[in-house]
């Protein structure tokens, strides 16, 4: 197990005698007996010990707010991260939300199969098969069927993105052949799955041609940024978060944006591209593009940000719900009645936990939220 204690001794005796990560953690402000930092304590008294089956290793979130933190940059979701695949081998195994249907589905993607993953986009914009821009949509989709149930319709994010790039004269590779990237897989420890995963996905966007691929998911731009080049080696193509595309290329673009009269609304800092990716501005340059916009930050934004509660699609439980309605009274404190996030999964969470607490506040995706604003002729047959 050595090879999952990439610590310097500096690094351990500093932690040994500090306590930030603990202090910070949303987690262990909800269940006092989790620790990051008795975690690593664990690991490095008994590597081989009991902390391969503990349940500590599955209520982390990831969330970084520990490492953004700590004064000898300690990544603690990269170490938890290589433990829980161990643990996974050792028969230990997170407890998968929605009866697994998401990591069922990742399962089902590593073999050869037939797919219509592009249904969401006819009718709704112009795309092509092969071109120098790839839209990497990600699981939305698959988001459409599992959470019906709360009256959300994914790919009205991925239609808008489509709307959005279309009217700045781009027609987008999107593929029937993209899978999953991963991510849930890579986080519980799947990484048999996740390896499978990026070797097919790489080989579908070589065949493309794409120069570029597109991402307006947090979790699949940092899992190909980070992750992909450690298991395929270096990509031959750029890698770019959408908003950071979008603030590039929209200002030039010939597209205006008409004055707000949606009331405040404020913005949900997603912790796969915030503290693991460091892209905090672009959605703020984004929002103020728009003309008299009433925008107002919550007291714990940027690397402060609060998690959404729920990481990889497991674990949901009551801690989660707490956080998650702390987040939602975070924004309301603003005067804000509209809460905007770039992350699929912020929304589908978020909105789950407004639903259960009566709170009346609007959950509402960003790209969506943008096309909404673009002024005059610019909106007709784009709103999707």
């Amino acid at each position: 197990m050595e090879q999952t204690l990439p610590l310097t001794r500096k690094q351990i005796n500093y932690c040994m005698e500090c306590g930030v990560c603990t202090a910070s953690c949303p987690v262990s402000r909800e269940l006092p007996s989790f620790s990051p930092r008795q975690i690593i304590k664990r690991a490095m008294i008994d590597p081989d010990g009991d902390l391969l089956q503990s349940r500590e290793l599955w209520a982390c979130l990831t969330c970084a707010r520990c490492s953004s933190r700590c004064p000898v940059e300690i990544d603690f979701p990269e170490f938890n991260r290589s433990y829980r695949e161990e643990a996974r081998k050792e028969g230990n195994f997170p407890l998968e939300s929605h009866h697994g249907i998401s990591q069922t589905i990742a399962r089902l993607q590593t073999r050869e199969l037939k797919q219509h993953r592009t249904a969401w986009a006819e009718g709704a914009g112009t795309f092509r098969d092969t071109g120098d821009y790839f839209y990497f949509v990600g699981c939305l989709p698959f988001f459409d069927v599992t959470f019906r149930y709360l009256d959300l319709a994914a790919t009205e994010s991925s239609q808008s993105v489509l709307k959005l790039l279309n009217g700045m004269g781009i027609e987008p590779v999107i593929s029937n052949d993209e899978r999953c990237c991963g991510h849930d897989a890579l986080w519980s420890g799947d990484i048999d799955t996740f390896s499978k995963l990026a070797r097919l996905n790489l080989e579908v966007i070589r065949g493309s041609g794409a120069k570029t691929v597109i991402f307006s998911c947090p979790e699949g731009y940092t899992t190909f940024k980070r992750h992909y080049p450690k298991y395929v080696g270096d990509l031959p193509f750029e890698v770019l978060h959408l908003t950071e595309f979008l603030t590039r290329e929209l200002p030039g673009a010939g597209l205006s944006f008409a004055s707000s009269d949606n009331g405040a609304v404020t913005y949900q800092d997603p912790c796969r591209r915030g503290r693991l990716a460091g892209i905090y501005e672009p959605p703020r340059q984004l929002l103020r593009l728009i003309p008299e916009i009433q925008f107002v930050e919550m007291g714990r934004n940027r690397e402060n940000a609060l998690c959404c509660g729920t990481s990889a699609c497991m674990e949901c439980s009551s801690c989660s719900k707490a956080m998650q309605i702390e987040r939602l009274r975070e924004a309301l404190q603003t005067g804000a009645h509209t809460l905007i996030t770039a992350c699929p999964k912020c929304q589908i969470h978020l909105t789950c936990a407004q639903g259960d607490a009566g709170l009346e506040l609007k959950v509402v995706d960003l790209y969506t939220y943008l096309l909404g604003q673009l002024s005059g002729d610019e909106t007709k047959d784009r709103r999707p």
